[in-house]
């Protein structure tokens, strides 16, 4: 059973956890909707992972919807003592499994509501605001009354994902952030003079879809190097990911045990300098 460990810590807030954690999406129904094809590898799959040393897990009420968050109350609960369990509200999915806005004070509160009932919690750790409202819109109404429900004592921390530099800056101004959710990966970098910023204010970065996502990477650099490493593209991929800084903290997703196990192994995969600097072109070599 591979360990996390080798990936390192970073706090999360005022909780150090392991640099390479979990992403729930892919537990719920195709179209991350509905009920998984598999519920009990779903719950083995969140239960290896803690047992791997994962002490820091993605989730939203809005997987599913419902249904991811209460699988891992189902697989965990009573919850590690060190277990950082990390969500998101601003959105919701319609009954064509749409995702829509949501982002009104009521919203909002029944998100985090929704959140603490699903997951069997009286606070939350972290909750990140996901902005659906476009990179040339003020966060201030929505995040004003997420920073609300944290004075009530409902959220412990607040992150933000899917933000411009501009809105970290604004979000900054109203309440401390501890995290940063944004696309980024080995072939997609449009956050690199960000994430050097966010590095001097010790915020932790956390990059959705560090293997691409719904369409992942494809390139015959990633597979060259994998093979000269006796790996695969995808610890390669997440490998790059842990050396690139020490604030970045990982959470790839998969609903597979084996796809768990690499995952997670990626965690002890050393790359060579030169190796490095092969993957650090890869930008130019892959569409964004």
């Amino acid at each position: 059973m591979s360990s996390v460990d080798g990936s390192g810590t970073f706090r999360l807030g005022d909780v150090p956890v392991k640099r390479l954690g979990y992403g729930a999406m892919r537990l719920s129904g195709p179209g991350i909707f509905g009920p998984p094809r598999d519920r009990k590898t779903a719950v083995a799959v969140l239960r290896e992972a803690v047992s791997s040393g994962v002490n820091h897990i993605d989730t939203s009420d809005y997987y599913g919807p419902h249904i991811t968050n209460q699988l891992i109350r189902e697989a965990l609960h009573p919850y590690p003592d060190d277990l950082v369990i990390v969500t998101k509200i601003g959105a919701r999915r319609g009954a064509d499994g749409s995702w829509l806005l949501a982002s009104s004070p009521a919203e909002l509160r029944q998100a985090v509501h929704d959140n603490l009932r699903n997951l069997s919690l009286d606070e939350l750790d972290v909750v990140n605001l996901r902005n659906m409202l476009g990179s040339e819109a003020s966060i201030e109404p929505p995040l004003t009354a997420l920073a609300d429900l944290q004075r009530q004592g409902l959220v412990r921390h607040i992150g933000l994902s899917n933000v411009t530099p501009a809105q970290i800056a604004e979000g900054r101004r109203i309440c401390e952030i501890v995290c940063v959710q944004n696309q980024y990966n080995v072939a997609y970098r449009h956050d690199d003079a960000l994430i050097d910023r966010l590095a001097g204010d010790r915020i932790a970065y956390v990059p959705f879809f560090p293997l691409g996502g719904f369409t992942p990477i494809q390139s015959s650099t990633l597979s060259d190097v994998a093979d000269s490493l006796g790996a695969t593209p995808t610890q390669v991929a997440l490998a790059w990911l842990l050396r690139r800084a020490p604030h970045i903290l990982l959470i790839p997703g998969t609903s597979s045990l084996a796809h768990l196990r690499e995952n997670l192994a990626a965690a002890e995969l050393n790359l060579p300098d030169e190796v490095r600097q092969r993957l650090d072109g890869l930008t130019s070599q892959v569409a964004s």
